[in-house]
Parts: C-alpha cells; sequence; structure tokens
C-alpha cells in the first residue's frame, strides 16, 4: 500500500514530511497485521505437538491456541519397524495433518524460523510473527543421515534401507525381502535415538523372516552398536542376550557406522574403544540407523543446554530459565528415552503443571522418567520394556515382562496404533499410570 501511495505523493516536495510518515505507518501497520498473538503456541505437530494442542484447547478455548507444523501428513511413526519388515503397509502408518489437528485451534502450516523466549514472540518462514502468554515446544529432533559418509545418496541403491525416514522405511522391506546370502547388518549411531529399541528390533524381525522363507542357513546377522551394552536397563538386556545367543546373532559393541560403500557394499565402522580404529564389513543387507540431533532452531535461542537439547527440568517439563516456556517429547533434554510412550506420560503431567503455572502456583506432579519400548522380538513376540529415570523397571502388567510375550505382540501391532490416534493425539491418554497402580493393587 505504501509502494501505491508513493506515486502520487512524490512530485509534491512539500508535502515531503506527510509522505513520509505515511509511509511508515502504512510500512509499520502491514507489519503488524502478520503479527498475532495466543495465549498458548504450540511448536511442532508430532506427538507432543497435537496431544497438547489437544489439552490446551480444552484449559483455555480453541481460539486461544496455535500450533505451527508444515507438515501435511502426520504419522504413527513406532508402526514403522513392522512396515520395515513387511508386517505392516506404509499408507496405514499416515493421516492428514488437518484430521489430527484440534477443531477449531488454529494452524499455521510454516516452519518456525526463530524463537525469542525474551520478547514472547515466534518466527516462522511464512513471514508471520506470532506473540504468547505461554510456549509449548514439541519440536521432536532432527534425522543427520548425512553425518555418514555416502549416505543420503546411497539409498538409491539397492540392499540398504532404514526404518527411521518415510523415504527409506519400504526400502528396508526390500532390501530383506530380495536378501540372497552374505552379512545382515543393523547399525546404532553414537548419538541419542529415538526409540533406542528399533535398530535391534528389525534385526529380530529380518532374522525371524529369513528363517521362514528358508534363508536363515545363508544369513550372517550382525548388530553393530555403538553403545557399551545391548540395551540400557539390564532386566530386559539379559532377556535381548538370551535371544540373540539363542538365534545365533552376531553382536559387535562400541562400533560406530561412519561410511558406507553402495556401490562395493561395504559399510565402515569405527571402534570407538579405539578411536581412529575402522573395520569394513561387506553387506547384502544393512540397515541404517542415522545420527539424531536436536531441532536447530533452537540453537542461539537461549532455551537449549549445551548439547542443543531444550533445557526443562525434568520433573515438571517447565524451562529451567523461561517460566513461560514448556517443552515435551524428543526435543528435551529430559534423561530418559525418547518414545512416544514418554510423550503420553509427560503429557498428563505437562497439562498439570502448566494449570499451575497459569495460577501462579508452584507445579506439584512430578514425571517419573516413565518410558516404554515394545521390543519385537518375531513376528508374533514382544518384550515390553517399561522402565523410569533410574533405569528401574516400571511395569503395567503383573506378568514378567522380560518374557516374550504373543498378547504383547498383538498390543504393539493393533491395540497401540488405536490408543496413539484415538487416545494420546485427542489429549485423552496419558500413559498407563493409573491402570499399572490397579494392576499391582496400589503398589508402585
Amino acid at each position: 500500500m505504501a509502494a501505491v501511495l508513493a506515486s502520487p505523493l512524490a512530485p509534491i516536495r512539500k508535502g515531503s514530511r506527510v509522505f513520509f510518515s505515511l509511509n511508515s505507518y502504512f510500512h509499520c501497520s502491514s507489519g503488524l497485521a502478520s503479527k498475532e498473538h495466543y495465549k498458548i503456541v504450540v511448536l511442532g505437530g508430532g506427538s507432543g505437538g497435537i496431544t497438547m494442542g489437544a489439552r490446551m484447547k480444552r484449559k483455555v478455548g480453541a481460539k486461544k491456541v496455535a500450533i505451527v507444523e508444515p507438515s501435511e501428513m502426520h504419522y504413527y511413526q513406532p508402526i514403522w519397524t513392522l512396515v520395515g519388515a513387511g508386517a505392516k503397509s506404509i499408507n496405514s502408518s499416515g493421516r492428514p495433518t488437518a484430521s489430527v489437528m484440534p477443531s477449531g485451534v488454529k494452524w499455521f502450516k510454516s516452519r518456525v524460523t526463530k524463537i525469542d523466549p525474551k520478547n514472547n514472540t515466534v518466527s516462522t518462514d511464512s513471514g508471520k510473527e506470532l506473540s504468547y502468554d505461554y510456549l509449548i515446544i514439541a519440536l521432536g529432533l532432527q534425522l543427520h543421515y548425512e553425518k555418514i559418509k555416502g549416505l543420503p545418496e546411497g539409498f538409491q541403491h539397492p540392499k540398504i534401507g532404514s526404518n527411521y525416514s518415510l523415504q527409506t522405511v519400504e526400502k528396508t522391506w526390500n532390501a530383506l525381502r530380495n536378501f540372497k546370502e552374505g552379512n545382515a547388518i543393523f547399525s546404532f549411531p553414537n548419538t541419542p535415538v529415538k526409540c533406542a529399541g528399533a535398530p535391534q528390533k528389525i534385526m529380530y524381525l529380518s532374522e525371524a523372516y529369513l528363517r521362514k522363507t528358508g534363508k536363515r542357513s545363508k544369513a550372517n546377522i550382525i548388530y553393530n552398536t555403538s553403545l557399551p551394552v545391548l540395551f540400557g536397563v539390564k532386566k530386559y538386556a539379559d532377556a535381548l542376550w538370551e535371544i540373540v545367543k539363542s538365534r545365533d546373532l552376531n553382536v559387535n559393541l562400541r562400533h560406530n557406522l561412519i561410511e558406507v560403500r553402495p556401490d562395493k557394499r561395504e559399510a565402515v565402522f569405527e571402534n570407538l574403544d579405539n578411536p581412529g580404529e575402522t573395520k569394513i564389513f561387506e553387506y547384502e543387507m544393512l540397515h541404517v540407523t542415522p545420527p539424531m540431533g536436536p531441532p536447530s532452531v533452537l540453537k542461539g535461542s537461549s532455551l537449549e543446554d549445551e548439547a542443543g537439547w531444550l533445557d526443562v527440568n525434568k520433573d515438571t517439563l517447565q524451562h529451567k530459565t523461561y517460566d513461560n516456556v514448556f517443552g515435551i517429547g524428543d526435543c528435551t533434554n529430559v534423561p530418559t528415552s525418547k518414545t512416544a510412550a514418554a510423550v503420553a506420560a509427560q503429557s498428563a503431567v505437562l497439562d498439570r503443571t502448566i494449570t499451575k503455572v497459569m495460577k501462579k502456583d508452584k507445579p506439584d506432579k512430578k514425571y517419573d522418567g516413565y518410558t516404554s519400548c515394545p521390543l519385537v522380538t518375531s513376528y508374533n513376540t514382544v518384550i515390553l520394556a517399561e522402565f523410569d529415570y533410574n533405569g528401574q523397571p516400571l511395569e503395567t502388567f503383573p506378568v514378567d515382562q522380560g518374557k516374550e510375550s504373543r498378547i504383547m505382540y498383538h498390543m504393539k501391532a493393533d491395540l497401540m496404533p488405536h490408543l496413539y490416534w484415538h487416545g494420546l493425539l485427542k489429549g485423552l491418554w496419558g500413559g498407563p499410570g493409573p491402570y499399572r497402580k490397579l494392576m499391582h493393587l496400589g503398589m508402585k
């Protein structure tokens, strides 16, 4: 508008001051028009963002809540383990974001480019600036295939896949069903990851598939993990080691994938206990779990810790510096496994925390670090790992969950997706805590 006004006013020298005043006015007005205020702004439309959006809608009303999320589709990623093994279809894992967005809540289909907690504002790549009273950050984490030499371009070759991205999960299934003879290799990176059990779940499923199709005797199955343990909780690690031994699987601890040479079908691993020492493995099938890291938009925002993750109080999920900022899910630095189950438990605590903060009260509900990892060990069995911040089992059912179970498999494959779409994303599922107490007659 200022540009239109400039034309007739420009020749009038005596009115130049008027013109500049008008020009400034209209320029500032258009800037203000692109700024909107909401009581609560949620960054991210994944599991944490949608569930908190639904909960906040009930708390303050739909028109006072905004969610910033660029993706047109929302995926239930835990099912990708089964997609990579040919047990589920990729289409069954996704729904349009519009269908899971809480009705009436404002959806900004944009990417967050800047967070300014000192001024309570957020900027997006569409040029919009949002101001808020309270901010919930649920931005997930970022995959870094590019940190492995030869990737992501290596995925253009057959024999290599990854259950961690939409573009590569079906490549895992193609590599598995076209397996002929040789090494089947599965990696775990030297970074935090989401669902730390997934890199080995696909190994157990692949072994079961090769056994079922008569190819097992021609396969040498190798799990190379950067970790010093098979699994972080001893009870479940012990059970998994028994499976590893009984199925003749090869586990190499402290081995980190640093390069893929798809033209030669070679994977290069570094020995983390002896930096600089590398070993080359030939492969007939390679499943890559990529290095992962915090959302890049947090960098330099004064919201991150030294490692770049959102710096929140692990008990209340409130930011350690900014009282009106909160976090949930994979983007936070809470010291527990990054899973959808953790998001569910965190959502109930965070809901309570925000209620208290809005009332100027002190948060009184504490997140105990509950997380869950259904360790799929075949096409019909699961070891359901549930544990807390201390790595202590926190099991829901009054049975030994350290044993393989068919019932737990059907829970993972059939019940949990339903609970996700119709419970968690509606803000109605806050984890199994209340049911655990009931199952164990009130005991922890």
